[in-house]
Parts: structure tokens; sequence; C-alpha cells
């Protein structure tokens, strides 16, 4: 299973994300639905009301049905405006009614651009659109442009085309296929939609080969000429995606077939286009560094670990990127003020991401070929970056918490290399580092940065896409990003979930020991079993409800052979019982996590 499967959204924006102005945009009378600009059926029963109406009929529940009894036929768009307008000039006078806003319509919001609209904008303005082909004889798209500073290149008649910017030259092209509601000459009869006119053709040809095609708010079963400019391009280089509420009708499929394009279902226009915006802007801003720039800095590293002389370089090296980690989080994009919400929350996730990876990868270098010398290293590193967090004017807790996510980063990269290298005894200090809090008191590393015992480690993480039913979904996506990170620092690991896990645990174990180091009493508890269940309220990961994880590493641990390893090293403060304790705990909070 790829990671992008069943996710064409995603998909869509990592393809506008990476070829730029490639993709075009196919909008029909659905996009301008939500705007309450009625679509060509609605018009439809409308005049058939209307006509009814004047002709003394009284009010039907059902006016297509009404027709249908009344004329033996469908109720048809073309057909009702031949009958009543018998000009161009009229028939646009009759749709002026249904597409100009009046006051009343202004001060309610209606027939204005939506939220579709709008984000659409915003992927022009960023250069991600450049083409937009439209059946809307509205100007909403217009509107939002301008909205946007971006005044459009416009083209509804043959005469526009002729004097219009070239396409190539463009910030935005917008064909107007079928005309613009203010110029007598729209198409909207069965016989005028039947054929474009050459030139049309011509334009249409073109952006249809030199462009993927994004079409959403289109049904595909009227515009006859529109489909087959489709039908006859033999142009598959870049990709077509449908964006359809509900399935697509038979005609739309047949063509949606013939294009080999990807169907996208959505809830909506204003939902599609405003989330697929708001991942490109992710994918914009979280850019990461160059990879080939990252991996000379994880080479150049590994290099100077290799030969004691090269120590000064190395400090110079990571500390080039620290200073450059503190600039890139310390700009208006990591403000503490503004509002809460889910996108926004997942954009800021990406950026520290990002941010972070070069330095994240070099320190789980250090820890999986450094030495004890190193420790010291990294935990000024996460000091200077914590203090950096703690350096704020107030705001909104949620965005003063995430600045610590770096942080988070740093110790969880480092924590992770030390596992790999079995390094016990200096991730053993590493977790019971003392850090200086926002509360002007000290505390260990593993009580403030590790999971839900850090300020920003709670539920927040649920917001993430996919982790919405997860019981650790901040865990869960910690492992994702050091899935990726691991590159640079794993060596051979035939199974880096596990060694992930171990790491989670033995952070556990180390809180528990860091809470228990000050009980002067607790032999004689242990001795008499008179400690309660869930007496120390242990932060615990992935290994709580991941049972094959949780089986090999208990096992390891209740192993006498084994556990010498770790208890020499200063875990359970080097006591058999004080860790059969913690074993009893951690299968305790398992035994819950397993209910949740």
């Amino acid at each position: 299973m790829t990671l992008l499967k069943n996710d064409p959204l995603t998909q869509l924006a990592f393809s506008i994300h990476e070829n730029k102005g490639v993709f075009a945009i196919l909008l029909g009378s659905g996009l301008s639905r939500s705007a309450e600009i009625p679509t060509g059926w609605e018009i439809t029963i409308d005049l058939v009301r209307r006509v009814a109406l004047a002709q003394g009929e009284k009010e039907q529940s059902d006016w297509a049905k009404w027709y249908r009894e009344t004329t033996g036929t469908e109720p048809n768009y073309s057909s009702l405006l031949e009958d009543i307008a018998i000009s161009p000039d009229e028939r646009r006078s009759i749709l002026h009614s249904y597409i100009e806003p009046n006051e009343e319509d202004r001060a309610e919001g209606k027939k204005t651009p939506t939220q579709a609209h709008r984000a659409i904008a915003k992927l022009v303005s960023t250069g991600h659109i450049r083409v937009i082909i439209t059946t809307n004889f509205d100007r909403l798209m217009e509107n939002a442009l301008r909205d946007e500073g971006i005044e459009p290149t416009v083209v509804s008649t043959l005469d526009s085309l002729q004097g219009a910017e070239p396409l190539i030259h463009s910030q935005c092209y917008i064909l107007k296929i079928h005309g613009d509601y203010k110029d007598a000459r729209i198409l909207n009869t069965d016989s005028e939609l039947e054929h474009y006119p050459v030139e049309f053709n011509t334009i249409l040809d073109r952006i249809i080969d030199e462009h993927g095609m994004i079409i959403c708010g289109w049904s595909g079963e009227w515009d006859h000429a529109l489909r087959a400019a489709f039908t006859r391009s033999p142009s598959r280089r870049y990709p077509m995606f449908w964006a359809a509420r509900g399935g697509l009708g038979a005609r739309a499929n047949d063509l949606a077939n013939h294009r080999q394009a990807k169907i996208i279902s959505i809830n909506g226009a204003d939902d599609f286009f405003h989330t697929l915006q708001q991942r490109v802007s992710i994918l914009e801003q979280s850019q990461r560094q160059n990879p080939l720039s990252i991996e000379l800095l994880t080479n150049s590293t590994k290099k100077y670990l290799s030969k004691p002389e090269h120590r000064i370089q190395l400090d110079e090296l990571i500390a080039g990127e620290v200073e450059r980690l503190l600039e890139n989080i310390s700009n208006e994009k990591f403000t503490t003020q503004g509002q809460w919400s889910p996108e926004e929350f997942q954009q800021r996730v990406a950026l520290y991401e990002s941010a972070t990876e070069a330095l994240g990868r070099i320190v789980g270098v250090l820890g999986r070929w450094g030495n004890e010398n190193d420790v010291l290293l990294v935990t000024e590193i996460i000091r200077t970056v914590m203090h950096n967090a703690q350096n704020h004017n107030g705001g909104l807790s949620v965005w003063i918490d995430l600045r610590a996510y770096p942080a988070v980063l740093i110790m969880t990269a480092y924590a992770t290399g030390l596992t790999l290298a079995k390094r016990w005894a200096d991730l053993h200090s590493l977790f019971l580092t003392s850090l200086p809090n926002r509360y002007d008191n000290d505390s260990s590393i593993v009580s403030s940065l590790f999971l839900w015992k850090w300020d920003g480690g709670r539920d927040t993480w649920k917001h993430l896409e996919g982790l919405e039913r997860r019981k650790t979904a901040l865990s869960d996506h910690l492992l994702d990003i050091m899935s990726e990170w691991k590159t640079s620092f794993s060596g051979v690991s035939a199974n880096f979930e596990l060694i992930f896990d171990k790491f989670e645990t033995l952070a556990s174990l180390a809180y528990f020991d860091d809470e228990t180091k000050g009980m002067d009493n607790l032999q004689e508890l242990i001795t008499s079993g008179a400690i309660r269940e869930n007496f120390i309220n242990i932060p615990v990961g992935r290994v709580g409800w991941n049972s094959s994880s949780f089986r090999t590493i208990t096992e390891e641990l209740k192993n006498p052979k084994k556990n010498t390893a770790f208890l020499e090293q200063g875990f359970a403060n080097n006591d058999q019982q004080i860790l059969e304790l913690f074993l009893k705990e951690l299968a305790a909070e398992s035994g819950r996590m397993s209910w949740r």
C-alpha cells in the first residue's frame, strides 16, 4: 500500500506544488451554487414556475412534474429560453436577475465570491494556477481575483480572444467558454453549445494539451463541444482530477475513463478548494531544506566524528545549524497570537519539522556514532531551543506550547540514535538532565519533553490527518518523522519500529525513576505490598497498545541476564525491585489503554 493510496486530494496538492502553473481549472455552474446563484436546472424550473404563474396556473410543489404532465417533455433550459426570449439581448436580461446581486443580496453575502472562488484566487496569487476555464456567465471568479490584487485576462468572445494578452504572458487567463452575462453573445441553448468557433477550439486544444486539469462543478453531460474538446485531445502528459459530489453521470464517466481521470469525492466545492489550497500552502511553506544540503551536513558530521582533530569543525557546523534553526522559528509564521484552527496547527507542525530536520538528523548521527562527550552538547542545544521557546509575550496557549516542539524533535532524534547504539548510560543521562521551565524551577528532560508530560503533547495531535482515532497520536507522528530521518543515522535496522518503542519504554522507566528516587519509604512500601496501582502516572507511548513491542521489550527487561545492561547504567536506580514495580505499572497502563 502506497502512502497516497486512497488520498487523491493530497496527491493533487503535491502535483500542484511540484508543478507550478501546470494545472488549469475547469469550473461549472455547481461552483457558484453556494453563492446562491442558481444552477442551470434551478433557473429552468424557476422559469417554468414564472411562465406558468403568469398564465394563471396555481403554485405547484413540483414544477418539473407539472411541466412533464403538461407538455409531455422534460423541462429544458435551452428550449425555455428560446421560447421566452427571442433575441440574445432578452436572454441576457433574464440571466442578469439571477446572477447580479441586489443590495439585500450584498448585505447577506449572497451572489458574491464563495470560499471556493477565494481559495482558487489564492492559488493564482501564489503562481500555482494560471489558467481557468469556466462555463459560468457570472463574474465571481474575476471578483475574487481582484480582491487578491490580480487583474485577470478574461476571454469571453472572439473579439476579446483576438485582443487578449497571450496565454503564456498572463498571470491569470480566464476562458469563459460560454460567454459573460453582460455580453449579448452568451452561449446557452443546445444548438449554441453543440459547436464552438474554430478560434475557441484552438485555444481549448492548446490548454488541454499543455496543462493538467482540475474539474469541479461541471456535470459533463450537456456541453457537447466542451466534452468533444477533451475527447479529441491525444495528450496525457499531465493528469486530470475530477472533483465530484456524488457519482458522475454516464457521459461524464465515459469522459473520465477516456482521459484516465482520478475521481475525488467531495462534500462541496467550498470544502474541496479550501482544503486543497491549505495543503498546497503547507507544502509550500514547509519546503524542506535542500535534501542534498542536508545530506552534505550529515555526511560532514560523520566525517568530523571519525577524527578527534575535527572536533572544532563539528562544533562550528552544529552551532551554525542551531543558529539557522533559531532564526527560522523566530519569524512571524510562529507568532503566539492568532486564532486556533486544525489547519493552522497542521501548518505550524509541518513548518517546525521542516526547520528542525537538518539539526534533528545531525543529533541522530551523534546518538548513533558519537560518544559520552556529545550528551552535554546535545543537552545544551535542547536548553538553547527551550530558552527561545519560553521567550514570548503571551498568546494562545496551544501556540505557546508548540514553540517547544523543535526541542521535542531534537530529544527524540538523539534518544533514538542512542537506543540504536545501545548507549544506555548516555540515554539515561539525557533523560534525567535538568531543564529550566516556565515556572522558574528545574525538571528533567523526560518530565518536560516526553509525550504528554510536555505541555504541548496531549490530544491536540489528533488534529493531524490520519491520527484522529489514534490512542497515541503524538507518539505515532514522531515515529513517522523519525522513520524519515533515520536514513541519516540508523544503519542496518531490521525493525526500526521496535527500536522507537524501546526508546519510549526506557523514557517511561526513566520518568518512573525520577519520580520514585525521592521516596524514602519506597522499599518499605514495596516489601509490605502497600503500593496501589497507578501510584505514579507514567507517560506511556505506543508500547501501551502495541502488543508485539510490549511482549518483546518487557521480556528483555524481565530477564536477569539481559536487564543488567540497563540496571548497571542507572535505569530503575539499579534496583531490580523498582524495575519489577515499573513493569507492573506498565502492564496496568497497557491494560487501561486497551479499553480506550
